[in-house]
Parts: structure tokens; C-alpha cells; sequence
């Protein structure tokens, strides 16, 4: 029943996907969406950012700058909602300052695509607040967690994750098969 409470409510901040950018919220959750070129090449590897209490988008979009409602490659295609009673101390507080140190924090360091992240963003977000009682979040572990527990937020954001990598894997193949049957 609780689940299911969650769900509509979650329903209710994301309004359209299409048109109500301002209404998309996502409290007390990691949000992705997909980079150009290198999704479509890996379609697990995207842009990650975690949102506040109230669903503000919070990401580390390049070298000293954190965006708030902006991500750096687009409106988000997942969201993984976490559990704010997972968090050590007091629930939203909490949270929100993590989230708001973490950002502080990112502010002043240099974005690397391998090794200082995005993902690094969230996960220091994540290891303030202890969330699950952790402080050794990671890229990896974030990348398989929204991988496995990520929801798509609508079937269009579904197909704009994998339809580059189904259409470039199609083309691909077809290359391949032409080449090896003549």
C-alpha cells in the first residue's frame, strides 16, 4: 500500500514530461538522463544529479559550477527514489544539507570525466548523509543502483535512452552482415 502511495505521489511532481518542465520534481531522489554520443554507444553511462527535499535538481554539470534545475544534458529519463528515513539524523534536514554541501564542495573542483564526476557529486552527497548507514558510495555501485532501481520517467524518456543504441546496434550489425556475406 505505501508503495503504491509513493508512486502517486511521485506521478504528481513530474506532471508532463513533455511540456510542465517547472512541475518535474523528484524529492529525496538520484536523477539521470543520457550524455549525446557516448549513451548511445553505452547506454548505461549517462549524467547524474540528486535532488533536494523538495525536488530542486542539484548537479555537477562542469568544472566549478553545480546547476540547480538545469542539467547539464537535459531534463531527466530516470529517477531512483530514495528512502529519507535511510538517512542518519534528522530525515530532511539532513538531506538537504548534504546535498547542499556536496554542492558547495563541487563548486570548487574540476570536472574529469573519469574520475571526478557527476556520479562523484552524488555520491559524496550520499556518504554526508550516510544514507543506508554508507559513507563508501561510489560511481560503480551508483551506476548499477540506477541501472537496477532507476524508473523511467515516461516511454518517450525510455526511448530516448535506447533507441540511439537499438538504431546505431541495427546499423552496425547491417555493416557487419553486408561485409561478411560478400
Amino acid at each position: 500500500m505505501a508503495e503504491a502511495h509513493n508512486v502517486v505521489i511521485m506521478k504528481n511532481y513530474h506532471g508532463d514530461f513533455l511540456n510542465d518542465k517547472k512541475s518535474t520534481r523528484y524529492p529525496y531522489s538520484i536523477v539521470w538522463t543520457p550524455i549525446p554520443i557516448l549513451s548511445w554507444v553505452l547506454p548505461f553511462i549517462g549524467h547524474m544529479g540528486i535532488c533536494t527535499s523538495s525536488g530542486i535538481i542539484r548537479d555537477f554539470a562542469g568544472s566549478y559550477f553545480v546547476s540547480e534545475d538545469n542539467m547539464g544534458f537535459g531534463r531527466p529519463t530516470k529517477y531512483w527514489k530514495l528512502d529519507v528515513n535511510k538517512v542518519r539524523g534528522n530525515g530532511a534536514a539532513t538531506w538537504d544539507k548534504a546535498v547542499y554541501d556536496a554542492s558547495e564542495e563541487y563548486k570548487s573542483r574540476q570536472h574529469n570525466l573519469c574520475f571526478d564526476n557527476c556520479h562523484s557529486h552524488v555520491a559524496m552527497a550520499l556518504n554526508l548523509m550516510r544514507y543506508d548507514n554508507s559513507s563508501s558510495w561510489n560511481m560503480i555501485n551508483l551506476c548499477f543502483g540506477s541501472l537496477i532501481h532507476g524508473k523511467y520517467v515516461s516511454w518517450s524518456a525510455f526511448l530516448k535512452t535506447w533507441l540511439p543504441f537499438i538504431i546505431l546496434s541495427v546499423v552496425i550489425g547491417m555493416v557487419v552482415l553486408t561485409f561478411n556475406l560478400q
